[in-house]
């Protein structure tokens, strides 16, 4: 067992993260469990650390905290891959299979296995838990220099495009009010926007898929010809959080009709006092926090 060695205030520093958004991650996921010093304080090991960095990587990359969690949990490994020890043997010998094809260059062979994946599992199980966890690997893989960044533009091409289109075939009611999803301003990363999407679809709602971010401008003239109910925002990158909430209060001023909600791995790192203070645009992490959101 590794020693403990940084207090939460080191911790905060090295990871750029407050403190108040480690103990409510603590609590909510358990995914650590900091061993306490004799006057009971927090002290985080090198191996807490890199799963923490793990996390924030993932978050960054457009997973919820939620998301990042159970990939995570299901990873077991310091690689955080696909390993020996999931549960599940058909998806590892079906995951493992797919990120063959995918470094291959194997299209044909990859599709196959990933209309496979989507026959054997729920949509949501095989998004998160087998494309995401091959966006995750791959990912990791492209930043450790072991695949090329064509291997990866590859990869993540084809499994986007897949997510995609599963959210274009699922039926929508007419009579359900109408939404739009968009990346926040200065954001790439769509997975998490994908995935809540999806989650909206099959809640029956009618909604609009932008994907990455657009001028304000191009967005208010969408808005004038759409006129949805409901706008949703994700925002991944903390140094985009500032300039989100900024275009959510000219929305809010602009189109009053429109209620505006924002999610994504940024809105975590919030304070507990702002997030209070934005309670009915910060949507939560969660399917339970985004349901109980849409009833408000």
């Amino acid at each position: 067992m590794q020693e403990g060695k940084y207090n939460i205030k080191a911790v905060s520093k090295l990871l750029n993260i407050q403190p108040g958004t480690l103990r409510a991650w603590e609590r909510r996921y358990k995914f650590i469990e900091p061993v306490r010093n004799e006057s009971g304080h927090r002290l985080y090991t090198e191996k807490h650390l890199q799963s923490l960095k793990w996390l924030i990587n993932k978050t960054e990359q457009g997973f919820t905290i939620s998301q990042a969690v159970s990939l995570l949990e299901s990873s077991g490994s310091e690689e955080r891959g696909l390993t020996e020890n999931r549960k599940d043997e058909q998806t590892i010998k079906l995951s493992d299979d797919l990120v063959e094809a995918l470094l291959n260059f194997n299209e044909n062979k990859a599709q196959m296995l990933i209309s496979q994946a989507f026959s054997m599992y729920t949509i949501e199980h095989t998004i998160v838990n087998v494309l995401g966890s091959i966006l995750v690997l791959l990912g990791d893989k492209w930043e450790k220099g072991e695949i090329t960044s064509a291997h990866e533009h590859f990869a993540s091409n084809i499994l986007k495009a897949r997510i995609s289109s599963i959210m274009h075939t699922i039926p929508t009611n007419g009579f359900l009010p109408k939404a739009l999803t968009v990346c926040a301003p200065g954001e790439k990363h769509e997975f998490g926007l994908l995935i809540f999407t999806i989650f909206l679809k099959r809640k029956g709602y009618e909604t609009i898929y932008l994907g990455e971010s657009i001028a304000d401008n191009d967005l208010f003239a969408v808005l004038e010809i759409i006129k949805p109910r409901y706008l949703f925002m994700s925002c991944s990158l903390q140094q985009n959080l500032e300039a989100t909430l900024q275009l959510v209060e000219a929305l809010k001023s602009r189109f009053p009709d429109v209620k505006v909600g924002v999610g994504g791995a940024a809105l975590s790192l919030l304070s507990e006092e702002k997030r209070e203070a934005l309670c009915d645009v910060v949507m939560g992490e969660t399917q339970a926090d985004w349901e109980k959101w849409l009833k408000v």
